[in-house]
């Protein structure tokens, strides 16, 4: 199945789809508890003394605006006087004492033993507050890399268990996009909740109580701006949402243009068609950065809109306070000034809140694209109690085996009916289109019969464990697949510390040895991405020493020698006589002198078996499909 596009998602998703998206990367979280426990209770502190630091301007404006040497009964009786005044609720009195008992503490002395203690509790204050600032940021750090690995560990796992069909239909850009670009977009969420949702409310609900210690009235006009704020924050979160996925969308466009370019360069420049594909991938990437701009102006109007409404009502903060203090006396002029400082400290976090929404909405359209891909059900995987093999003993029989592409109508296969023998070698040929390879791909379960069954040693290959099924067969195709790493590890695939001596015998089987000691660092040289610094001969053979050494009772050969020239055809037919020995063999060969000496050949077209016997009997019906194929080849 093709993956929706984002816009596609969001036109049938509903709005509240993005919560439900978010508590799946919550479920990520939650593996680091720990850590997160951790950063929160190092959040708490922080903001307590990033407040506690605030607060501090106060006595420090008293101390060098009123009249020094008060000493702390005189101080203090000042203190439990305003209280008296400011008498209220039970909560409100207890945190006047507080506050009375800390200025008791601060007046007590002269002055310059007064400003000593301001001095020193600002430097504590402030080095408390860095200290577990950091220790914070670490520990949201920690939480935020290993969600990430764990999803992008998760969605490439998920990717082996899908089907070939998906990979048929689906753009390898657009998957590389996705686990990367995607799931790092994913890690701003984790902050914006975690950091901005917890410390920035910390830090409000701080200088909002110092605030409102002070005077109510004046903290009711700071609060007048947020209805307006939360209303513009939650719009421009709605409309970055939709325009972040189509970012997204667009990147991956650039991934897949940049992917196919780099692994067609070969073509690209025999064709002469650089500019034509620089052209191309200009476009891409003019439309993406126009996106980026779309995207960049909305997300900072929001930042900008909420400080402009914050700084209106600074202003009037700013005015109305002076009248209380010049006018009315309800507070005192260091009281004001330590407003204002709490007042203006709730403006940033403000202005980081304003943002999380947008983040929110941003990362949840990135983890739509991730999770649509680890939603997609495997079509192709075990049962409850699959059946273990280790071994291949008697026959594979397809029984009635018909097979259909989920996008076509039309039977690839049609009624196959054919029993292999264990030891058999089994030539598949006939037109392109036939379902040659198809028939070969239901073997491994690449792929599942649309009806019919198949059948190894009495048993149906959809009960059978995937894994042990698959450790049975080795396939060796036309079109090589090697990794740019060593000889020795690309023969060696996915076996650790294999002895060097199977793998040199692997090498001298498939007649690879000898090229292989003459590369610059024989076994241990490294052959590029695909294979491209050896010959197309050469990597047939480093494939087929792969295929020797993994040992399995079943081969597949599909069309193992149709791209090579003569000499390297001669090399890799004796490299496949001595994979073929004492196994059971399907070929799949458009040169025909190959299979000559197959134990059976049958010949396809439109997905039917339509001749079966040997070379010699196939040859016998001149009007037969094999004898027309051969006389093609060999009427010279």
């Amino acid at each position: 199945m093709l993956l929706k596009s984002p816009a596609a998602v969001e036109l049938t998703v509903p709005n509240e789809n993005y919560m439900n998206t978010y508590f799946r990367i919550l479920k990520y979280i939650k593996r680091f508890w720990k850590h997160l426990t951790a950063s929160m209770v190092f959040t708490v502190f922080a903001a307590l003394l990033e407040g506690a630091s605030v607060y501090l301007s106060i006595p420090l404006l008293d101390t060098l605006f009123q009249k020094a040497g008060a000493g702390a009964s005189q101080t203090t009786q000042q203190l439990q006087t305003q209280i008296q005044d400011k008498a209220g609720s039970a909560v409100s009195n207890f945190v006047n004492e507080i506050t009375a008992s800390i200025k008791a503490y601060i007046f007590a002395g002269d002055t310059s033993e007064v400003l000593l203690k301001i001095c020193m509790l600002i430097v504590i204050t402030f080095l408390g507050k860095n200290l577990f600032g950091f220790l914070q940021a670490y520990s949201l750090a920690y939480v935020e890399q290993g969600m990430i690995r764990d999803l992008r560990n998760d969605a490439y796992l998920h990717l082996h268990k899908l089907p070939m069909s998906f990979f048929k239909n689906e753009r390898t850009g657009n998957l590389i996009s996705r686990i990367t670009n995607d799931v790092n977009l994913v890690q701003s969420s984790v902050s914006a909740v975690f950091l901005n949702l917890i410390r920035e409310p910390l830090k409000i609900i701080v200088f909002l109580g110092i605030a409102v210690s002070i005077s109510w009235k004046l903290t009711l006009f700071a609060l007048a701006v947020l209805p307006v704020s939360m209303f513009i924050i939650g719009y421009i979160g709605l409309i970055l949402r939709k325009q972040s996925g189509l970012l997204q969308e667009k990147m991956a466009d650039i991934t897949n243009n940049l992917h196919e370019t780099i692994t067609g360069v070969k073509i690209v420049k025999a064709f002469g068609m650089e500019n034509y594909e620089n052209k191309k991938f200009f476009s891409e990437t003019q439309k993406f950065f126009r996106l980026v701009l779309k995207i960049t102006r909305i997300r900072n109007i929001s930042s900008p809109t909420t400080e402009f409404l914050s700084v209106i009502v600074g202003v009037v903060i700013i005015y109305y306070g002076a009248q209380l203090v010049l006018i009315d006396h309800a507070i005192s002029a260091s009281e004001f000034f330590g407003f204002l400082f709490a007042i203006f400290q709730l403006m940033p976090p403000v202005k980081e809140l304003s943002t999380v929404n947008n983040r929110i909405q941003e990362a949840s359209a990135a983890a739509d694209r991730v999770f649509e891909i680890l939603d997609i059900e495997p079509a192709i995987k075990n049962v409850e109690a699959p059946v273990n093999i280790n071994d291949f003993n008697d026959a594979i029989i397809f029984e009635s085996v018909s097979f259909m592409y989920n996008d076509s109508d039309e039977h690839v296969l049609d009624s196959i009916d054919l029993k292999v023998k264990k030891g058999n070698i089994i030539a598949i040929v006939g037109s392109s289109g036939a379902g040659k390879t198809t028939l070969v791909d239901l073997l491994p379960r690449f792929y599942d019969p649309t009806s019919g069954k198949i059948l190894l040693d009495g048993i149906d290959l959809k009960q059978i464990r995937i894994e042990d099924l698959r450790k049975l067969m080795g396939i060796v195709t036309q079109e090589t697949v090697l990794f740019n790493e060593s000889v020795r590890n690309n023969i060696a695939y996915g076996l650790d510390n294999f002895p060097e001596e199977k793998i040199i015998s692997a090498a001298k089987a498939a007649n690879a040895h000898n090229f292989i000691m003459e590369l610059p660092k024989g076994y241990d040289t490294v052959i590029g991405e695909k294979g491209t610094k050896l010959s197309g001969g050469q990597r047939q053979r480093i494939s087929i020493a792969r295929a020797i050494l993994k040992n399995p009772p079943v081969m597949i050969l599909d069309e193992a020698t149709s791209a090579l020239d003569n000499e390297s055809e001669v090399l890799v037919q004796e490299a496949i006589e001595h994979l073929m020995h004492d196994r059971t063999v399907f070929v799949i060969a458009h040169r025909l002198s190959t299979i000559r000496n197959a134990d059976r050949i049958i010949v396809l077209d439109k997905g039917k078996i339509v001749q079966d016997g040997k070379h010699d009997e196939l040859l016998t019906d001149s009007k037969g499909i094999y004898s027309k194929l051969y006389e093609l080849q060999f009427r010279e």
